[in-house]
């Protein structure tokens, strides 16, 4: 009898938890898209605020009884679950946001905001192990913690980079169409050498190459799944019953996710894996996925308040100023200037070079996704976590306003003279994509 009132009681504690933090997001949300901000960057402040302002307030008891180890755990799991849902819209995403571009310019492009992204995480992994802070530095093995750090800094957050261009009235336009393309490419290579670091972290080569085949296997697989469902025979079947197919992507995101964590992946692997299998472009993988994507994109700020907590109670016990500091000068300047002269070298415009380099300096929940997976695997310290979350925020936070500056800059200057008008078109220029 006790046991049941315990249970109940618990399960009531829960629910109170999970209300009050999806009320607050909401109100978080609100308050980011007032200052023009993408509402995730309300989700992730909150995150970061919850932990330090009840651990404040009533320090670490007061978090026992707020958010006690059983409902923290209830927590933790609809995050998960939101995170996993959440990527599956992103995976889907990342294929439907693919435009026919090719030759030089995409190339270029490509090449500006990898390899400088790519020095600049190598310049944060030498200067943390200059450092040999163990807060900072950890107990992971060398060869995982430089190729995680390597890729900490690459990542673009397509979602949000979408949102940020619909908002800015950019969609169609040559910068908008570079930035999502190479955004899809670099993120893609990102998520395969993270696999790779996981592995290295686990048992050693080994369990990297494993991993490495395993990812590959599985896009592979994907692909081919994708091409099977695309098929005219099977979308009018599926699209009487959008509903089911919702909750069957769901289920099956969350098996995938499970399956790839217990075989020394990630979760977000999976979900990955099972997105990509989806036909972004098929009317019935698109509202099946929308479905799915609001149930995520509504659990998610549990996550970021869950993993928020955690980090400060057991991770975290100072705010690391000059990581942050650092972190966040690496990935600005690897991004804005790098994606900056490789749209140069392709050709472009300043004021289109410009627009590339501020849009692909948005990591948002992208990046987020890839440190909780650093996390897990015990490849990221509680303090390197923090510090390179408050980075994916700044750079996020800035990327609207650095827009909107870019653009006023570039207006003053046709209405000065100094530019021809044709150069400030939002449409295509006359330039055709290679």
């Amino acid at each position: 009898m006790n046991g049941a009132v315990s249970y109940t009681v618990s399960g009531l504690h829960s629910v109170a938890a999970l209300t009050i933090v999806l009320t607050a997001a909401h109100l978080f949300r609100r308050l980011a898209r007032f200052v023009g901000q993408p509402g995730v960057v309300g989700e992730i402040t909150l995150g970061l605020l919850a932990g330090p302002l009840i651990l404040t307030l009533g320090g670490e008891d007061a978090r026992q009884a707020l958010l006690p180890a059983d409902v923290l755990t209830v927590l933790h799991l609809c995050g998960h679950v939101g995170l996993v849902l959440f990527l599956v819209a992103t995976a889907t995403e990342l294929t439907a946001s693919t435009v026919s571009l090719r030759g030089r310019v995409i190339a270029w492009v490509t090449a500006g905001t990898l390899f400088p992204s790519l020095a600049a995480g190598a310049a944060l992994a030498g200067w943390l192990l200059w450092q040999n802070d163990p807060d900072l530095r950890g107990s992971a093995p060398r060869p995982a913690f430089l190729i995680f750090i390597t890729i900490a800094l690459t990542v673009s957050a397509v979602p949000v980079l979408a949102r940020i261009i619909a908002d800015h009235r950019l969609t169609g336009t040559r910068a908008a169409r570079l930035s999502l393309s190479s955004a899809v490419v670099v993120d893609a290579i990102a998520w395969l050498l993270l696999g790779t670091a996981v592995g290295l972290a686990g048992t050693g080569t080994h369990a990297a190459l494993t991993a490495i085949l395993v990812l590959v296997g599985g896009l592979g697989a994907s692909l081919l799944l994708r091409r099977l469902l695309a098929a005219r025979t099977v979308p009018p079947a599926l699209a009487r019953h959008p509903y089911p197919v919702a909750a069957v992507i769901a289920v099956v995101a969350l098996v995938a996710a499970h399956a790839t964590e217990s075989g020394g992946l990630t979760a977000i692997s999976g979900a990955f894996l099972v997105g990509l299998c989806l036909p972004a472009k098929q009317p019935w993988a698109a509202a099946a996925v929308t479905r799915v994507n609001r149930l995520g994109t509504a659990l998610l700020p549990a996550f970021f308040v869950a993993t928020g907590l955690t980090v400060w109670s057991t991770g975290a016990t100072a705010v690391p100023w000059l990581a942050i500091t650092v972190a966040t000068a690496l990935a600005v300047i690897g991004k804005t200037v790098g994606s900056y002269v490789g749209a140069r070298l392709a050709g472009e415009t300043p004021h289109t070079a410009q627009r590339i380099g501020v849009l692909l300096n948005a990591r948002g929940l992208t990046e987020i996704a890839l440190l909780q997976a650093g996390h897990a695997a015990g490849i990221v310290t509680g303090q390197l976590y923090l510090a390179l979350v408050v980075m994916a925020l700044v750079t996020t936070a800035m990327t609207g306003w650095s827009l909107r500056l870019v653009d006023r800059r570039q207006h003053r200057q046709v209405q000065g003279g100094e530019l021809p008008t044709a150069d400030n078109q939002p449409l295509e220029g006359p330039k055709a994509i290679h």
